[in-house]
């Protein structure tokens, strides 16, 4: 069974280990440039390719 491509909220929340607060914080910080949800039914889910470049992205950053 393959994996979904896209993250629920809660999974998200899950994955770095932060608080919905914290996530929202995230969403609306444009400096961060944290990729935006899809919305469903009032239900956030963001693209697992997204999250994972962005994560990249924050490696790479800290790095250099």
């Amino acid at each position: 069974m393959s994996e979904s491509p896209y993250l629920t909220a809660p999974q998200v929340m899950q994955r770095f280990g932060i608080s919905e607060m914290s996530l929202w914080r995230w969403s609306h910080d444009e400096k961060l440039g944290f990729p935006q949800p899809m919305r469903i039914r009032n239900r956030k889910f963001y693209r697992v390719e997204e999250i994972e470049a962005w994560e990249r992205q924050q490696m790479e950053a800290r790095a250099s």
